[in-house]
């Protein structure tokens, strides 16, 4: 009789030993090494994989003999998750949706199983009772929709009810939940999560359907399970937001079907998630009078243009050592431009506390947004208000020269369409643009005191 043989795995990041170690070498936790069965008597490798090539039909065939042929994308009928999917859900795609506890996942994908039309959805959970989604779904407006609820955490059963209902789209929440028979360890290991998206890669990959995948994540903020599950699947998206904001945001860090660039946006309420189609809207405050360090900047979340606020406030460092502190934008990138502002121009910011604030609890990485920047910290800084009606879409350099940006056009006619005025922008960029098909001032600038004598005299 062949001996049972196991491992130790690392719960936090998925690291192998082969013997017990208290600190993990790669991610530095303490304590969190278990012992797991990683293969039965009389299963091993070798069987495993003659099985899977008898029962797989599937031959080597010359790339040029492969026939192409466009994938025909579902709706999901949220056109903010099609614009982040590529343009819609890929048939036999396996796709990981992540977030925090209580971010709105299970509400997200709730939503889309009830809303999708003409396809027979199963939406699987193992971690709510069939009554609690049953309020989930009337306090969500639930119409007459083809979607089929089963509380299961044992993927036999799954597959079981799979092959009666014969679904075209299916929801896991959470893939932490399931357990196979195949492994012989408690759900949430990392064996269980690793063999349990094998299983539902493989299912998605014959059968061509869609399957979502709901995944945890760690205090860290990273997908809980080994690294190899988000691997495995075809797109990653990670649901984030402030629980003190209403806004979501839903980015895709990977994507083989599309962008990963690109960005849904959508608004908590009571009745579910809305879809926020002008996300500019909701970054611009509305003011009844001009206040110092606050200016607008247009932005790029893939292809979209957004309008997005930043407030500055420069004061007296009461301790002796001056405070910089950022919210939304690169701490480190704020100390750089504090030092170009400080050798380039000559403002004497060393010995002062910057703060510094994107609004909507967003994070912006886009370099366009460094004009605005230095305007609102210079603004606060000699308390004299920008104007509300100019916008700043520009790159600031080390010697204190101004860089074009991408898609400018796009920028330019975003801050149009929303009633700006005036727009800096690079002269560098304007090469190829026809201004004159725009109705807003475009000010052409190349030095950053430049900008500062057209905007404070």
């Amino acid at each position: 009789m062949s001996k049972v043989k196991t491992s130790f795995f690392c719960q936090n990041c998925g690291a192998q030993s082969a013997k017990w170690i208290g600190k993990c070498p790669a991610c530095g936790e303490w304590n969190t090494y278990v012992e797991e069965v990683i293969e039965k008597p009389g299963k091993g490798a070798y069987a495993k994989s003659a099985t899977r090539s008898q029962a797989s039909g599937s031959r080597p065939r010359l790339i040029s003999d492969i026939q192409f042929r466009e994938e025909q994308r579902i709706g999901s009928g949220s056109q903010e998750l099609d614009r982040v999917l590529g343009g819609g859900i890929v048939p036999g795609a396996l796709v990981l949706v992540g977030g925090e506890p209580g971010i709105g996942k299970s509400t997200l994908m709730l939503q889309v199983a009830l809303n999708i039309k003409n396809q027979k959805v199963l939406y699987i959970s193992g971690e709510e009772s069939e009554l609690q989604i049953k309020m989930r779904a009337e306090r969500l407006g639930m119409q007459q929709s083809n979607c089929f609820i089963l509380t299961e955490t044992r993927t036999d059963n799954i597959f079981h009810h799979i092959d009666e209902i014969q679904p075209q789209m299916l929801v896991i929440d959470s893939i932490q939940t399931l357990t196979t028979s195949h492994i012989e360890s408690s759900a949430g290991s990392v064996s269980q999560i690793r063999e349990c998206a094998s299983e539902f890669q493989k299912f998605a990959k014959e059968n061509g359907i869609p399957v979502f995948l709901i995944g945890h994540i760690t205090k860290e903020g990273s997908l809980a399970g080994p690294k190899l599950l988000e691997h495995m699947v075809d797109t990653v998206l990670q649901f984030e937001g402030d629980h003190n904001h209403v806004y979501r945001i839903l980015r895709s860090q990977k994507n083989r079907f599309g962008s990963t660039s690109e960005l849904g946006i959508f608004e908590m309420r009571e009745n579910g998630l809305r879809e926020v189609s002008n996300p500019s809207e909701i970054l611009l405050s509305s003011r009844d009078e001009p206040l110092s360090g606050i200016t607008v900047s247009a932005t790029l979340e893939g292809m979209r243009p957004i309008l997005i606020e930043t407030q500055a406030l420069i004061s007296t460092a009461a301790y002796g050592t001056p405070q910089r502190s950022s919210t939304g934008f690169d701490v480190r990138r704020l100390n750089m431009l504090l030092a170009v502002l400080e050798k380039r121009c000559g403002f004497r910011l060393s010995v002062k506390d910057v703060f510094l604030n994107i609004t909507g609890g967003v994070r912006v990485d886009d370099p366009a947004i460094d004009l605005g920047v230095i305007c609102a910290i210079l603004s606060s800084s000699e308390d004299v208000a920008v104007n509300d009606k100019a916008c700043f879409a520009a790159e600031v350099g080390l010697t204190g020269e101004i860089r074009p940006v991408t898609r400018i056009e796009q920028r330019i006619s975003e801050a149009q369409k929303l009633g700006f005025e005036e727009i800096f922008v690079s002269k560098y960029n304007l090469k190829g643009v026809e201004a004159k098909k725009f109705s807003i001032k475009i000010h052409p600038v190349n030095r950053v005191d430049q900008v500062f004598s057209l905007l404070f005299g």
